[in-house]
């Protein structure tokens, strides 16, 4: 009697659970093949109630949540699918079958990462700065900044790429150099980067610390890739002209292996601005192993050689001379468009992880990495010779329309325009607009018995190389400690040897070059004293030759809290950074400095980030994120001149960053909305340039300025950016949608840094100052550059159920600012360099107007796109286009002011003039480029 009892109470248990539960079924399936999704992601919004389908796409979902929900169909990458349903306790609800879009099938322009051409005046970097560290995610304040803010440069929340994380597999992909990923690594493999995850802001990851700006970590783990062959065919008139992708996925077979190949092709003879050739390949390969139900092991190796030509910025005066496209870098050589300036890029990667579910709530996953390669910044050198650059300042008109007679004492010379030269040097620069490569072979041969022969080289073609060796192991943790708790770990090491040198590509028909600096004399001119006065041909190292070592170890520990109505999570991080320089020759400037190595230098940092979410309802809630942690300087920014010697910057120390953000949410079927108000304040940072200053040093009473060729050093440089995200998207029908994009934004410097200038001359001199404190740059209260701060877009997208659609956005870009110089916002700036009095003509009032820092004119750019989709024979074929800036607007999208005017005379003089010789250089966006991509899925 007893257990029959029992039994009746077990029974009648399960059914009171089962009653007070509603049962949710259905499957999933990709809406192009039909073929049904393996490892979806099915959960109840706002909520801990998560299930994966099976191998058939089927799922069951129990949800004792009662009354009216929805569901979130997610898969990595397809695009999100969101569903209203109601519960009623003790029913099983069929949902049938749910059709899942590939995110792609849109096929947006490859280059959802653009460079900025703005960073490539610093040759010598390793990685390049980009409009923001994410690419698409669903949200549509993020496809805007990406896709339609990203062609004027814009940067979310106005941080630049070394505020982010990128990761591969779990490893971190930022370069130590200066802290950026090295976009060029990733092109041409869109198809096989698409399974990614993201963490905007300071938001919570699962595999890192993370930066303030986010988290991006990719995936290539072969398994995750859905089985089948995809052919990609693309033209363009932005950076190259035609693409070809080829990509297979074999799914994962009885035996436990699967792989992944993919190749492609990128090619332009001329990009968009005038001698931007452009040569790409890329080469993929997945292959994972499944050991057994807890292991598999996955190699990852990808090989992306690319090159591509440069474009200059360039002044008011050669702009308005020879159009937006004008670029200064090429020349014509054998009837061929040659650019002396390109990069290339040349780093194969290999990876192997080691995936471990210790238990059904415990991931341990393993990496160990080898990237190694070079990556080169062309350009010509010349000795004892003109300068072959065709917009150098002699050669151009206003170098005849701004001169001045020579001071009267104290006082300002005479305006003296040359009206007869400056026109006759205009009609010269038009007919010898671009670089004369004939004219330096001829230089570099003389006449012999039988026509011209090779002798010392003037001019030559070399490269700033950079040949990195980076080794890296990490491991992530992650486990679910209780139904409400889990914790994230993991630990990473790195090690890089960086070797940087100068290498000489092409003689220019010459027998051979000088290794010597002929702006000194004697041991002054020798680029290594322990060889003197080399010969170097092509193939050799010159100039400068020294290598950076560098070790770092990062980890972090995170609790993740999960209830009901609330979320929050706590994070930690620790590292240890160490720098050193081995210099390799012993420079004739510095000889006791250069040769040999550095003493160490190290960093040890923390951090600590938390957030918290209120769950409003099932279709809206708030979040709230903060972090404060400190950062290694980047090795860029550690060593003052690091051609020549190793010197580390006086007052080096470890930035401070502290970033909140708040965030209200609301998603619904046809409604999702995201407001979010942002604050970071960057403290600490540093930042060393180079460049010619006229008029810069004191020379005493002698009424002759003193020019150098100068290191500038910025430190305690303190930046706060400031504003807020709207994203808005509404499903006005079952074919039309419309989307609303805005981004307010207050990036300013919120300091006055101190700057040090080095005389690299002195030197020469007994017991002379090489390194001049020019106390503080008063940059307080002036506006970050490189980026609009204020964006809106405004979207309008028709989806026609034949698999056809066609949309289009309007979008206005403003407060874009030109980066100033800061040694002329310095209180030496208005001291006469030949008697060490102020100026007498500089009024505050003519300084605030010299000073005031340009504002570029607001941009309006309307964006076309569409496509459509077939199915043929079970195969997909999908045709995407677009055309950006349909209007054909000419824009600037970023510039900066020459510092070559060092002092308050020579700008003011410069600037009255009318013509300035030195004024600032721009670079301008892309008028109206199109997108063509043919997309075949078999």
């Amino acid at each position: 009697m007893i257990k029959k009892y029992a039994l009746f109470f077990i029974l009648w248990s399960f059914s009171f659970v089962f009653a007070q539960e509603t049962v949710f079924r259905g499957i999933v399936v990709d809406a192009k093949t039909q073929n049904p999704l393996e490892n979806v992601v099915v959960s109840i919004q706002n909520s801990s109630i998560t299930k994966l389908t099976s191998k058939r796409g089927k799922f069951e979902l129990s949800s004792p949540i009662e009354g009216e929900q929805l569901l979130l169909i997610h898969s990595q990458d397809c695009k999100d699918l969101l569903l209203k349903i109601h519960s009623n306790f003790g029913q099983i609800i069929y949902l049938g079958v749910l059709q899942l879009e590939d995110i792609y099938s849109d096929e947006v322009p490859a280059a959802l990462i653009t460079l900025l051409e703005s960073d490539l005046s610093d040759d010598n970097s390793s990685s390049e700065m980009t409009s923001g560290l994410l690419q698409s995610s669903k949200d549509a304040f993020m496809q805007a900044s990406a896709f339609n803010w990203g062609q004027a440069r814009f940067r979310v929340r106005g941080l630049d790429s070394e505020n982010g994380t990128m990761m591969l597999n779990g490893m971190t992909m930022n370069k130590i150099y200066d802290g950026r990923p090295q976009w060029n690594n990733w092109g041409g493999l869109n198809n096989v980067l698409r399974n990614q995850e993201f963490s905007v802001g300071t938001a919570a990851s699962n595999y890192t610390f993370g930066g303030v700006l986010g988290t991006q970590q990719i995936f290539t783990r072969a398994s995750l890739y859905r089985k089948g062959t995809q052919l990609t065919f693309s033209g363009s008139n932005t950076t190259y002209s035609l693409r070809a992708i080829v990509t297979y996925a074999s799914g994962m077979d009885i035996n436990g292996w699967a792989y992944v190949v993919s190749a492609g092709k990128r090619w332009a003879a001329e990009g968009y601005f005038e001698g931007t050739n452009f040569d790409a390949d890329s080469f993929f390969i997945s292959v994972e192993k499944k050991l057994n139900k807890k292991n598999s092991l996955n190699f990852t190796g990808f090989y992306t050689p690319n090159s591509r030509g440069k474009n200059s910025p360039n002044t008011n005066e050669v702009t308005s001379l020879m159009g937006e496209k004008y670029n200064s870098y090429w020349g014509f050589q054998n009837d061929e468009k040659r650019n002396a300036r390109i990069k290339t890029v040349e780093e194969p990667l290999f990876m192997l992880n080691h995936y471990f579910k210790i238990d059904e709530k415990t991931n341990l996953n393993s990496s160990v990495m080898y990237q190694f390669g070079k990556v080169g910044n062309s350009n010509i050198d010349y000795q004892n010779a003109d300068s072959p650059d065709p917009v150098y300042y002699r050669k151009m008109p206003s170098y005849f329309s701004s001169l001045y007679a020579k001071d009267k004492g104290e006082f300002s010379g005479e305006f003296t325009l040359d009206y007869e030269n400056a026109e006759k040097s205009k009609l010269t620069f038009l007919a010898n607009s671009q670089i004369d490569w004939n004219a330096m072979y001829l230089a570099n041969q003389k006449p012999g018995q039988n026509g011209y022969e090779p002798t010392k080289s003037h001019y030559v073609l070399y490269e700033d190389r950079t040949d990195d060796k980076t080794f890296a192991v990490n491991s992530n943790l992650n486990t679910q400690l209780t139904p409400n708790i889990s914790f994230d770990g993991g630990v990473t090491y790195q090690n890089l040897k960086s070797h940087n040198f100068q290498y000489l590509l092409d003689l220019l028909g010459g027998k051979y070059f000088e290794d010597i600096d002929p702006f000194y004399k004697g041991d002054l001119s020798q680029s290594d004293l322990q060889n003197p006065n080399r010969q170097v041909i092509k193939g050799d190292i010159y100039g400068y030759n020294y290598n950076f070592f560098a070790n770092t170890i990062n980890a972090f520990t995170q609790f993740k809290f999960s209830y009901n109505k609330t979320e929050f999570y706590l994070a930690q991080s620790y590292s240890v950074s160490n720098y050193q320089r081995e210099g390799l020759y012993q420079n004739g400037i510095y000889p006791t400095t250069s040769l040999g190595k550095s003493e160490k230098i190290n960093f040890e940092n923390f951090g600590f980030k938390g957030g918290f979410t209120y769950k409003i309802s099932g279709k809206q809630w708030l979040f709230f994120n903060g972090a404060h942690l400190t950062r290694a300087p980047s090795l860029r920014n550690t060593f003052s001149n690091s051609r020549l010697n190793n010197n580390i910057v006086d007052g080096i120390e470890s930035e401070n960053i502290t970033s909140a953000e708040a965030n209200y949410v609301y998603r619904s079927p046809k409604l999702k909305l995201r407001l979010t108000a942002f604050y970071t304040l960057i403290k600490n940072t540093s930042k060393t340039s180079f460049f010619y200053a006229e008029g810069i040093f004191d020379n005493g009473a002698g009424y002759d300025a003193t020019d150098a060729f100068v290191s500038q050093t910025l430190t305690n440089l303190d930046k706060k950016n400031t504003g807020a995200e709207l994203s808005f998207e509404y499903q006005i029908s079952s074919t039309f949608k419309t989307t609303l994009s805005a981004a307010y934004g207050n990036y300013i410097y919120s300091s006055n840094p101190n700057v040090l200038i080095t005389n690299n001359a002195n030197a020469a001199k007994d017991g002379a100052q090489t390194t001049f404190d020019f106390g503080k740059a008063y940059l307080k209260n002036y506006k970050q550059a490189g980026t609009p701060q204020n964006a809106l877009s405004l979207g309008l997208e028709y989806r026609d159920p034949k698999y056809w659609w066609i949309g289009a956005n309007i979008n206005y870009l403003t407060d874009n600012y030109i980066d100033v110089s800061p040694i002329s916002r310095t209180s030496q700036f208005y001291i006469n360099p030949a008697n060490g009095f102020p100026f007498p003509e500089a009024t505050s009032e003519r300084g605030n107007e010299l000073l005031q820092q340009e504002k570029f004119d607001p941009v309006t750019l309307l964006n076309i796109n569409g496509g459509k989709s077939w199915r043929v024979h079970k195969k997909y074929i999908g045709l995407f286009a677009s055309v950006n800036n349909a209007l054909g607007l000419v824009y600037k999208t970023g510039g900066f002011e020459q510092a070559r005017n060092a002092n308050f005379r020579a700008l003011n003089q410069d600037v009255s003039s009318g013509t300035p010789s030195f004024g600032p250089k721009y670079y301008y966006g892309y008028g109206r480029t199109y997108f063509l991509n043919l997309t075949i899925g078999l």
